[in-house]
């Protein structure tokens, strides 16, 4: 295989994952359709800082000898989907006090709540704390390494396309939310928001602590 048929082929794969609904779709429009912009790309590039790492990890092939070992994999399932369960119920919980989640209301924003480095960490936890990339990247990636290219820097530029498809999908995301910021600014749509965010993000914590 070419490495141009490799980046083409691995691209389609990665780009059908990027486009299907998921946590981290969940987290970018909830963070950016709340206009906390700064916090939202926080989230973006935490999630993307957390790909990198997985593909570099792969491509040095310390993630495969951690997806052997059954019991870090489980004990990194359960870390993560104890993790998201938590974010999720916060989230509800505070919409059931009369607050959007996470301290959003607006005089928490104008305070400085809109934080990058906030986005970032809470991006790059989600990410690291879901086995199932790394999972992913090692049934993945190695299938499309060409022969007699070195293996991590071959590795990394395939998670560069990764990266890639998945900065410029967050982009729209992120423009499709301002969209709806006017609306939201409403409490009552924000709570409504938040209430199906953290119903999404416990669910994917259940789905990742019953999963095989």
């Amino acid at each position: 295989m070419a490495i141009g048929t490799a980046l083409w082929s691995f691209a389609l794969v990665v780009g059908l994952l990027t486009l299907t609904p998921g946590l981290d779709t969940a987290l970018i429009l909830r963070t950016s359709a709340l206009g906390r912009r700064r916090r939202a790309w926080g989230v973006v590039l935490g999630i993307q800082s957390g790909t990198l790492l997985w593909g570099a990890l792969t491509s040095l092939g310390v993630t495969a000898l951690f997806t052997a070992s059954h019991l870090a994999y489980v004990t990194l399932r359960w870390v993560g989907a104890a993790y998201l369960v938590w974010m999720g119920l916060r989230m509800l919980r505070d919409t059931f006090r009369g607050l959007p989640a996470g301290g959003t209301d607006e005089s928490e924003l104008l305070a400085g709540t809109d934080s990058f480095a906030g986005g970032w960490r809470q991006g790059i936890l989600t990410n690291l704390l879901n086995p199932k990339m790394g999972a992913f990247y090692v049934a993945v990636l190695p299938q499309f390494m060409p022969a007699g290219t070195s293996h991590f820097t071959m590795g990394l530029l395939l998670t560069s396309v990764h990266i890639l498809m998945g900065l410029v999908w967050s982009a729209v995301l992120v423009g499709f939310a301002r969209v709806l910021n006017g609306w939201l600014r409403r409490p009552q749509a924000r709570r409504v928001l938040d209430r199906i965010t953290g119903t999404v993000i416990a669910a994917f914590g259940v789905r990742l602590a019953l999963s095989d």
